[in-house]
């Protein structure tokens, strides 16, 4: 009898012990494996004056090496002394980032105008998002007024993996490119005009790559190129010019397969032309077609709804694979009321809305967006499926006529958690140490698991003082 009592105490003080091992191990698992990092860089200088534009494209930018899982990126435009420039100073029209290749023996190409992105570069390889427009739309990144006021974080446990070695070709480099849009308003006869890239205020009469701008095309970005300038009031011929700066901060974590998981970027145009047809005639390209702008033409006065006239445009698309919809934001100019995904069924994915300032400083100016609302799904509430029927609609106000606006619709897609490394890891995690634990249960029996619990509370309540939050 005293055998067996030894025997069952011994029994007993291996399931204390297993029990306290299993609780500090999630304990050390449930907190953060990685550190969230943020880096703050500047654009190269560039320098406007009154009515001037810039639209260039930088390459190798300085951005965070190594294999990293981005989770923000958030910009705006500075002046030299660091603050915030207003929209009705310099109009800022977007700005995107764009992941490449180079080989590692040849220089980056040389700064220039939008007009050469150089998909024929021999020396490059572009690295773009998973669609679905080809080679338009391949930023990582991209916004344009709306730059301060829009959440661009990716929640946990999702991240926008880069810099694995794996996926880099022999012989090249991972490099960033940034390509910037910008016009300067101080002065301007009709900023509003210059905003919208109207040609006739341009005097515009062919675009960067010196072909002849059709007569129907009223305004757009072929008529507010790199170089051009727009139409300013007497006396603001010679204005002054300034240095700028795009300002911008990349958040990141170091890559961990077992607690990150990577989503897909899909950037949906509705100018696209796409129909599912397009598929089987054109493989290479999927028969998509993104003209990214349009015109919007103002409803006749005589309708009797024409202070609320909406413009509505809209196209279908689908993915070439499904999963979760993580995230979600549209883009669009002055004038829009709203955009939305939506699936097959005609269930809404996503809808996004504009946010109009109310004031005159920096992130808040009046008649301009100064934000887009998104979509944060929980996680496995919103999912897509492969080769599903997409539908994209923007919305703008017709009460006056608008030229050059877009309506794109980002998102990011997940494989589902339980497909994914992370539940894999997870669920080894939580199940291996609670295994051996249900083993001694069954060997030493329920009073054994009372008396080793009771053992661990009467140990945990004496270092109450050193108790640290396991969600710290």
């Amino acid at each position: 009898m005293e055998k067996m009592s030894h025997s069952s105490n011994r029994c007993w003080l291996f399931l204390v012990i297993l029990l306290m091992l299993a609780t500090l191990s999630h304990q050390a698992s449930s907190k953060p494996n990685n550190v969230l990092k943020t880096a703050t860089f500047l654009s190269p200088k560039f320098e406007l004056e009154p009515g001037s534009v810039l639209n260039k494209n930088y390459y190798n930018i300085d951005f965070p090496r190594g294999h990293i899982a981005l989770k923000r990126f958030h910009a705006e435009v500075v002046d030299e002394a660091g603050n915030p420039v207003p929209l009705h100073e310099t109009y800022l029209h977007h700005w995107v980032v764009v992941r490449y290749y180079v080989r590692k023996d040849v220089e980056n190409p040389p700064n220039h105008g939008s007009h050469g992105l150089g998909f024929d570069h021999p020396d490059l390889i572009w690295a773009g998002n998973s669609g679905v427009c080809g080679n338009m739309l391949t930023q990582y990144f991209g916004l344009g007024s709306e730059t301060r006021k829009t959440d661009t974080h990716v929640p946990d446990p999702y991240g926008i993996e880069v810099g694995n070695v794996e996926e880099i070709p022999d012989g090249y480099e991972e490099g960033w490119l940034l390509n910037l849009h910008a016009i300067d308003t101080r002065g301007a006869v009709d900023r509003s005009g210059c905003t919208e890239c109207r040609c006739g205020l341009y005097n515009a009469t062919v675009d960067e790559h010196g072909k002849a701008i059709e007569e129907e095309y009223m305004g757009g970005l072929r008529c507010c190129g790199d170089g051009t300038r727009c139409r300013v009031k007497q006396g603001f011929e010679s204005g002054k010019k300034r240095g700028l700066y795009l300002k911008y901060n990349v958040t990141y974590v170091e890559w961990d397969r077992s607690s990150i998981v990577p989503v897909k970027i899909y950037i949906f145009d509705v100018t696209d032309t796409w129909s599912k047809k397009d598929d089987a005639v054109n493989a290479s390209s999927r028969g998509h077609n993104c003209k990214v702008e349009y015109g919007v033409e103002s409803c006749s006065p005589n309708n009797g709804n024409f202070g609320n006239c909406i413009h509505t445009q809209s196209a279908i698309s689908s993915l070439p694979n499904g999963g979760d919809v993580i995230y979600g934001v549209s883009h669009q100019h002055t004038g829009g009321v709203g955009s939305a995904l939506y699936g097959e069924d005609g269930r809404t994915l996503c809808s996004s809305y504009p946010i109009y300032g109310k004031g005159n400083e920096a992130g808040n100016e009046e008649g301009y967006i100064v934000g887009m609302t998104t979509c944060y799904p929980r996680p496995g509430s919103v999912k897509i499926a492969k080769g599903e029927r997409l539908t994209i609609v923007s919305n703008y106000s017709s009460s006056q006529s608008h030229t050059g606006v877009m309506g794109l619709f980002y998102i990011l897609v997940a494989e589902p958690l339980h497909n994914s490394n992370y539940a894999l890891h997870e669920t080894s995690e939580r199940v291996g140490p609670w295994n051996s634990i249900l083993g001694l249960v069954a060997l030493c029996g329920v009073a054994g698991l009372i008396a080793a619990i009771a053992v661990m509370i009467k140990t945990s309540s004496k270092r109450e003082d050193g108790y640290e939050p396991m969600f710290a």
